[in-house]
C-alpha cells in the first residue's frame, strides 16, 4: 500500500507557470470568470466516488492540517473529512449565487438570533449522496466511520424550537432550490452544556469552538461598522434637505463567517451568514506603553462580549442592553451587507425589494423595520416615502408567541441611550402611522393606545411586534390555531385595520434529518416498500396505508422500533445508570422546561401510577418508561424545580425492587439536536400536553410522529393539524379546549377546590409535598404545590383526571400489539404535509413571491 505522501504526489499534475507578464496580459483581456468556466478538474475537489474522498481526504490532512495519517487523532480525522465534504459544498454555493444573479432571482434572507443546525457532516453526507462512498472510503483508510462522526461538536447557536425551526427552514430553501441567505450571530459560547448534580440543573459554558469549526469560511474582509450611543445632529445638504447625522459614542466592527447549507439531491447550497463581533482597534498601542496593560485590550473585550453569549441573563439592566446591542449587531451588518450585494449587481435602493425578501424570525431582528429606514434615508440619500415603500415591501414578520410576556419590548430610555436614530425614526414612523389610524377610527383612543409601536400606559417602552407588523408587508402564525389566536388577541387591532396581512403558515421539519438520519432503519423500511423520493416529497407517505394491517409488514416495523428502543436503552444506560427495559413502553417528552409545557403534570400522573402499584401491585398496568429532557432557562427557578421533581421522582422509583420491569423515570441530560437523532425514533407515545392556547405550534410533536410515535395531547399548537391528518381515532385527545380555558378562568378559578374534591389529585399533591421524592425535606417542592394550589395558572388540575383516565386507554392499546402498530403506521403515513419543504414554498407563494431557481448543472 502507498503511504499517503505517495498518494497524495500520484494525483498532482506538473504545472508550467507562464511569466508574470504573461499573466497579466492575459487577465487584462479576459472578462470576469464564472465558476463553470475556470477549467477546475481535479475531481479530487468535487469528486463523488470513495476514491476521490479517500484521496482529498489525505491531501486536507497532509495539506490542509500538517498531520501524517499515522500521528492524526480522531478529531484530525472528523475534520479532514468535514473539509473533504465542504469543498464540494462551497463549489456549488458559488453557483447557486451566481445562478440567483444570472435569473434576476429574490433572494430570501431569514433573519434570526437563533439557529440551531445540529452536526453537519452525516447530514451534508446524505445530502449530497455519499454516505456509503464515504464510509467506503474511511474503511478502506481503516478508519471507525461512525466513531468519526461522533467527533462533531453541536453548534450551539440555538435554544430550542426558533432556532431549529430556522435551521430546518434553511434545509428547505436549499432542498427546494429556492436562493437564501440566513443571517444571525456566530455566539462563541451557545446554549449552555446542562448537567444534574444532586437532582438539580446545573450549567457549564458550551465551548462549542473549542477545536475550531471546519465548516465556517472566515469572510475576514468583509466587515462592517456597527454604531452604539451618542447623539444625532441634523442640517439642510446643498438641495436644502433635512438630513441627520448620528454621532456614536461606540463603534465595533462584524465579521462575517459563512457555512454552507446543502439541499437535498439537488444542486443548490446557499449560505447560512453569522456575524461576530470585534474592537476596530483591538489593541491600544499607547496604553499598553504607558503601563496599562489591561486597558490596552478593554475595547477588544468590550466589543467581542456582543457575540460571548446566547441569550445573556436579562434580568439586570446591563443584560438587557447588551441583548439589545446583539439583536441590533446582527441585524445592521446584514441590512448593510444586502446593500452591498445589490448594488455589486447593479440594484438601486429604491428597488432593494425586487432582489430581496427578509423573514423576520419573532421580535428579536425586528428593529430591522427601524435600521433599514435609516440606511435609506440617512446613507443613501432615500426620500422618506420611497424608503418606506421599500421597506414595507421588504420585511415580513413571523409571531412565534401568544404569551403577553414573550412579546418583546425595550424601555424607551434604553433604546434611544443605545439607538439615538432610531428611537427617533420610531417616533416618526409611529407619528404617521397614528395619524392613519385616527382618519379609520376616529375617536378611539383605546384603539390608537393599542395599536401605538409606543407603550405608553406606563413607563413608555418600544413594542416591538407592533413595529414588526407596521414595518412590514405580512404578518404569519406557525399553525393554524396559533394565527387564528394571534388575530383574535395579542394582535387583534392590527388584523382589523390590515386583514390581507395576516395568513398563516404551518411549521414544518426536514424528514431528511429527523428521519433518514436518525433513523436509517425505518428509512429503508418505508422505501422498500413505496419506493425512493419520500424524502422530497413527503406526501408520498400515503402509500403506507395499505400495509397497515400487513402483518408481516407491522412485525417488521416493530423490530425497527425495538432496535431504536434498544440503542436508546443503551445510550440511558452510559448517560445516567440508569437501566431501562426496550420491550417496555417509552412515554417520552423532551422540550424545553416551562410550566405551561407541563412536564409537572406528566409528573403528577407518574405519582399517580408509582401510588397505584405500591398500593396494588397486582394493577394491571403496561410497563412504562417515561424519559424527560430539556433544559430550564438559567433564571427560571420554578422550571428548574420541576427538574429536580423529575430527579426525585426517578430516585425513589428507580430503585424500588417492586417496581422493577414496571416502571422507570429517567431524565436525560443535555438534550440537543444530536441526541434527539437517538430519542425521537425510540419513542412509543409523545406527550404534547400544554396548556390549550399556550402553544404557537411546536415541532416536537412532528418529530415524533415521523417516527411512529402516538400522541397524547391537548388540542393546541399544530397538535391541532396532526389529529385533522391522522385521524382522530389514532390521537389520544384529552384537556380544555382554548375557549374552556377562557372561560375557566372567567369564572374564576379555583385550584384548591378540585384539591378538596378529587381524593386521587389529593393524594398525589399530598405525596410530593410530604417529602416522598425528597429524601424526607417537605419545604423543597413547597413553592410548586403553593402554585398548583393558589393559583395553577395553567390549569394542571382541571386537567389532571381526563389525562389519567384517558393514561388508562393508552394501556389497553399497548396490550394490543397489532393494533398499536396499525396506529403506528398510519400515523407516519399521514404526516406528509408536517414537511419543512411544504412550509417554505407556503412563504414563497403567500409571502414572499419567490420562485426556486435550480442549477442547470451541479
Amino acid at each position: 500500500m502507498k503511504t499517503a505522501h505517495a498518494a497524495i504526489a500520484d494525483r498532482r499534475e506538473k504545472v508550467t507557470p507562464g511569466s508574470g507578464a504573461q499573466v497579466k496580459a492575459q487577465a487584462a483581456k479576459a472578462p470576469p470568470l464564472k465558476s463553470s468556466e475556470y477549467g477546475l478538474t481535479d475531481s479530487v475537489r468535487t469528486g463523488m466516488s470513495a476514491a476521490d474522498i479517500k484521496q482529498a481526504f489525505l491531501e486536507n490532512l497532509l495539506f490542509g492540517m500538517g498531520r501524517a495519517p499515522a500521528v492524526a487523532t480522531k478529531h484530525d480525522a472528523y475534520t479532514a473529512l468535514a473539509l473533504t465534504v465542504r469543498d464540494r459544498l462551497l463549489r456549488r454555493c458559488v453557483q447557486t449565487a451566481e445562478t440567483a444573479a444570472e435569473k434576476g432571482a429574490r433572494v430570501v434572507c431569514y433573519f434570526s438570533a437563533e439557529f440551531l443546525p445540529g452536526p453537519h457532516l452525516a447530514n451534508n453526507l446524505l445530502n449530497l449522496g455519499i454516505t456509503d462512498a464515504a464510509r467506503q472510503a474511511m474503511a478502506e483508510l481503516g478508519i471507525d466511520f461512525d466513531e468519526l462522526l461522533e467527533q462533531e461538536e453541536e453548534p450551539g447557536l440555538g435554544n430550542g424550537g426558533l432556532g431549529r425551526l430556522a435551521s430546518c427552514y434553511m434545509d428547505s430553501l436549499a432542498s427546494v432550490e429556492v436562493p437564501a441567505i440566513g443571517y444571525g450571530i456566530r455566539y462563541e459560547f451557545g446554549i449552555f452544556d446542562q448537567f444534574i448534580r444532586d437532582g438539580w440543573q446545573t450549567e457549564a459554558t458550551d465551548k462549542w469552538l473549542r477545536y475550531g469549526n471546519p465548516w465556517e469560511v472566515n469572510r475576514a474582509e468583509l466587515t462592517y461598522d456597527v454604531k452604539f450611543g451618542g447623539h444625532t445632529e441634523t442640517w439642510a445638504d446643498e438641495s436644502g434637505r433635512y438630513r441627520v447625522r448620528w454621532i456614536p459614542d461606540e463603534v465595533v466592527k462584524g465579521i462575517a463567517y459563512d457555512t454552507p447549507i446543502s439541499g437535498y439531491r439537488v444542486g443548490t447550497c446557499n449560505a447560512l451568514r453569522l456575524w461576530k463581533a470585534e474592537a476596530v482597534e483591538s489593541f491600544d498601542f499607547a496604553a499598553f506603553n504607558q503601563g496599562e496593560y489591561f486597558r490596552a485590550v478593554d475595547a477588544k473585550m468590550a466589543s467581542e462580549n456582543i457575540t460571548k453569549v446566547l441569550y445573556p441573563n436579562d434580568e439586570p439592566a446591563q443584560g438587557k442592553r447588551l441583548r439589545l446591542q446583539q439583536q441590533f449587531f446582527f441585524v445592521t451588518c446584514s441590512l448593510q451587507d444586502m446593500l452591498r450585494l445589490h448594488q455589486l449587481f447593479g440594484g438601486r435602493p429604491d428597488n432593494f425589494h425586487e432582489r430581496f425578501a427578509v423573514q423576520l424570525n419573532d421580535t428579536h431582528p425586528a428593529v430591522a423595520v427601524a435600521e433599514l429606514m435609516r440606511l435609506l434615508v440617512d446613507e443613501y440619500q432615500v426620500d422618506w416615502d420611497t424608503a418606506w415603500d421599500v421597506t414595507r415591501r421588504t420585511i415580513a414578520y413571523t409571531n412565534h408567541t401568544l404569551l403577553p410576556e414573550a412579546l418583546e419590548k425595550w424601555s424607551v430610555d434604553l433604546f434611544g441611550s443605545l439607538l439615538p436614530r432610531h428611537l427617533e425614526i420610531v417616533y416618526e414612523i409611529n407619528r404617521r402611522f397614528l395619524d392613519e389610524v385616527r382618519a379609520r377610527f376616529p375617536g378611539d383612543e383605546g384603539k390608537l393606545a393599542r395599536l401605538s409601536i409606543i407603550d405608553e400606559s406606563g413607563d413608555r417602552y418600544v413594542r416591538m411586534a407592533n413595529l414588526a407588523t407596521v414595518g412590514g408587508h405580512h404578518v404569519n402564525g406557525v399553525a393554524a390555531l396559533h394565527s387564528d389566536l394571534l388575530q383574535r388577541t395579542v394582535l387583534r387591532d392590527f388584523a382589523e385595520l390590515w386583514p390581507e396581512r395576516f395568513c398563516n403558515v404551518t411549521n414544518g421539519v426536514t424528514p431528511r434529518r429527523f428521519v433518514a438520519l436518525s433513523n436509517p432503519k425505518l428509512t429503508s423500511l418505508i422505501t422498500d416498500r413505496i419506493g425512493e423520493g419520500w424524502l422530497s416529497d413527503l406526501t408520498r407517505l400515503r402509500k403506507l396505508e395499505a400495509f397497515a394491517n400487513d402483518a408481516a409488514f407491522q412485525k417488521q416495523w416493530r423490530e425497527v422500533k425495538l432496535g431504536n428502543k434498544r440503542r436508546l436503552a443503551e445510550l440511558i444506560v452510559r448517560r445516567t445508570g440508569i437501566e431501562v427495559d426496550p420491550a417496555s413502553l417509552f412515554d417520552i417528552q423532551v422540550k424545553r422546561i416551562h410550566e405551561y409545557k407541563r412536564q409537572h403534570l406528566n409528573l403528577l400522573h407518574i405519582v399517580h401510577r408509582y401510588l397505584t402499584l405500591k398500593r396494588d401491585p397486582s394493577t394491571d398496568l403496561a410497563p412504562r418508561t417515561f424519559i424527560f429532557g430539556g433544559k430550564a432557562a438559567p433564571g427560571y427557578f420554578m422550571a428548574k424545580l420541576i427538574i429536580r421533581l423529575i430527579n426525585g421522582v426517578a430516585e425513589v422509583v428507580n430503585s424500588d425492587p417492586a417496581l422493577r420491569g414496571r416502571l422507570n423515570v429517567v431524565f436525560f441530560p443535555d438534550y440537543n439536536v444530536k441526541n434527539a437523532h437517538s430519542v425521537y425514533p425510540a419513542a412509543d407515545l409523545s406527550e404534547q400536553i400544554s396548556t390549550a392556547g399556550k402553544e404557537a405550534s411546536g415541532t416536537g410533536n412532528m418529530k415524533f410522529s415521523l417516527n411512529g410515535a402516538l400522541t397524547i395531547g391537548t388540542l393546541d399548537g399544530a397538535n391541532v393539524e396532526i389529529r385533522e391528518e391522522v385521524g382522530a381515532e389514532n390521537f389520544f385527545l384529552f384537556g380544555l379546549t382554548t375557549e374552556e380555558v377562557a372561560e375557566t378562568k372567567a369564572r374564576g378559578y379555583n385550584p384548591r377546590a378540585i384539591y378538596e374534591q378529587n381524593s386521587v389529585v389529593r393524594q398525589v399533591i399530598d405525596t410530593i409535598a410530604g417529602g416522598t421524592f425528597s429524601r424526607g425535606d417537605a419545604s423543597l417542592f413547597q413553592p410548586l404545590v403553593s402554585s398548583l394550589l393558589e393559583s395553577d395558572p395553567y390549569l394542571l388540575l382541571a386537567d389532571f383526571q381526563a389525562y389519567v383516565d384517558l393514561q388508562s386507554q393508552v394501556d389497553a392499546l399497548w396490550r394490543h400489539p397489532s393494533a398499536w402498530t396499525r396506529q403506528s403506521i398510519l400515523n407516519v403515513a399521514r404526516m406528509g404535509k408536517f414537511s419543512s419543504d411544504r412550509s417554505i414554498r407556503e412563504y414563497c407563494e403567500r409571502i414572499w413571491n419567490v420562485s426556486p431557481a435550480p442549477l442547470s448543472k451541479p
